[in-house]
């Protein structure tokens, strides 16, 4: 497919570089002839306005992959619903804005498969959003990213700007964060199991029945399509990233339970939240465009288990 937008010398910016799909883009672009930027938060705090402003102002790059963002699982979520709203639509209005004003030629938008209705008809096509309630442990977090699809958008309609969006599916792989209260079902799950062989625990306990459902994609595979969507896509409208593949909590705990060696009980807790009962993307879309996923669960999950086994190794030594 011929480039909608070539990446050949060009300056593109990272935003979110330190986070686990920023690493995992910087890695990909580090494949094409461009010049990557990135920030840190103390050298950009990105919900400073008049920072973002002046930074752009400054550097003016070609384009921006707006990877930066707050998030956590549910729990996180249910707890923190106003800073999930607040500081994420402070760093998508300061980026898309401040990318904008500075003449900024192209940006990329990530939002996530939480936009869509809590009771979505499944597999959720691109035209669903909108189309009814949110999932409540999630809300704060879902307004700000569709109001990020609709910055774009209305940048797109009054001013031309080539500025698009994509939904990426429940992301994981090196750089998540591994955290049992702000980190996302892969990542938590891998704590609980990995944790409970190095304790020799009995048990392992999960949020929920396990009968939620979900779908997974790897980061890498993420930046990927994130590149390639970049290089390509050139509609106004979001576009769902995802695999079109999905397993139960359930049985993502039994697997993460074999390739962590854990042969205990695993025990669910009904008191917690399972969140939507069902989460799985229509990514025929960005199928149709020639772009397909190439890591499958079991290897990403096995990939990842050795990462948090390394990066605990000595304090467990």
């Amino acid at each position: 497919m011929a480039d909608v937008f070539d990446l050949s010398g060009r300056r593109i910016y990272v935003a979110g570089a330190t986070g686990m799909v920023g690493g995992a883009l910087v890695r990909r672009l580090g494949e094409e002839p461009c010049e990557i930027l990135t920030t840190t938060r103390a050298e950009l705090d990105l919900t400073r306005q008049a920072d973002v402003e002046t930074w752009f102002d400054r550097v003016r790059p070609d384009a921006v992959i707006l990877a930066a963002a707050r998030v956590g699982g549910i729990g996180a979520n249910s707890a923190f619903p106003a800073e999930f709203l607040n500081q994420n639509l402070a760093i998508q209005t300061n980026v898309i804005q401040s990318a904008h004003d500075s003449g900024c030629e192209r940006l990329l938008f990530l939002g996530s498969s939480c936009i869509y209705p809590r009771n979505a008809p499944q597999p959720m096509l691109e035209e669903h959003l909108m189309q009814g309630p949110l999932e409540p442990t999630n809300e704060g977090y879902a307004l700000a990213k569709i109001a990020g699809i609709r910055a774009c958008q209305y940048l797109w309609q009054q001013h031309g700007r080539r500025y698009i969006s994509a939904m990426p599916t429940n992301l994981f792989g090196p750089g998540d964060t591994f955290d049992l209260e702000a980190g996302h079902v892969i990542p938590a799950m891998i704590v609980k199991f990995v944790e409970a062989v190095r304790s020799k625990s009995p048990t392992v306990t999960i949020w929920g029945t396990g009968s939620a459902r979900r779908e997974f994609m790897h980061a890498d595979d993420c930046a990927d399509a994130l590149v390639y969507l970049l290089q390509h896509y050139d509609q106004p409208e979001h576009i769902n990233v995802g695999t079109g593949e999905e397993v139960s909590i359930l049985q993502l705990a039994e697997l993460v339970a074999e390739l962590t060696g854990f042969d205990g009980e695993i025990v669910k807790d009904t008191t917690k939240p399972d969140g939507m009962p069902r989460k799985l993307m229509d990514s025929g879309r960005l199928r149709a465009l020639g772009w397909t996923p190439r890591i499958g669960l079991r290897d990403g999950l096995a990939a990842t288990i050795n990462t948090y086994r390394r990066q605990t190794e000595a304090a467990h030594a």
